[in-house]
């Protein structure tokens, strides 16, 4: 059984699907970009419990690694690597976007709210990134402002399992992709 977790966007998106298949036993995702951390663990629990299972029954851990904030990443990120610790699973960290991106047919952009007139972007083929990821003004990314005004899309459990390109080899470590600088800069001390 597989855990999926995403918290690289508004949606806190957690659920559980057999890595036979790669069936959807159960997802709850609740949109809040202020509640990564207070919904995240509720969200997990009452898939695993949608699903009529127990964290005992997870065998591997899905998490989206962004593009997207560094709040929401962390809290997604630190939880996902917590649960393979204590259950002593891996943890199979995957760029965010891709999970959305793997579900498109031909030339497709993904894009998603990157705050401060930005957007998080990648353009797939048959759902293979061909570019990206990367964040701009949605006026440099070709496409991105009529994507932009659509209604958002989330990256999904199904999408966060089907990103994952090998699940015999060892997960590489947990980098998150945050594409921009910090916004605390250290303080210059003079004496």
């Amino acid at each position: 059984m597989i855990l999926a977790i995403d918290t690289s966007t508004p949606a806190v998106t957690a659920g559980v699907a057999k890595l036979d298949g790669m069936e959807v036993l159960a997802e709850r995702v609740t949109v809040d970009a202020r509640a990564h951390a207070e919904q995240l663990t509720p969200n997990v629990l009452g898939a695993l419990a949608d699903a009529g299972l127990t964290v005992d029954d997870l065998g591997v851990v899905v998490v989206g690694c962004g593009p997207g904030p560094f709040t929401g990443l962390r809290v997604g990120m630190a939880t996902a690597a917590a649960y393979g610790h204590a259950l002593g699973i891996p943890v199979h960290g995957v760029c965010s976007l891709d999970a959305i991106g793997v579900d498109t047919a031909g030339d497709a952009l993904v894009v998603t709210d990157a705050r401060r007139r930005e957007v998080y972007w990648a353009r797939y083929r048959d759902g293979v990134r061909v570019d990206g990821p990367a964040v701009d003004a949605p006026a440099d990314v070709p496409g991105a402002t009529e994507a932009f005004e659509r209604p958002p899309v989330y990256p999904t459990v199904a999408g966060l399992v089907r990103a994952v390109t090998d699940w015999t080899a060892a997960p590489a470590p947990l980098i998150p992709l945050y594409l921009r600088r910090p916004d605390a800069k250290p303080s210059v001390v003079t004496r």
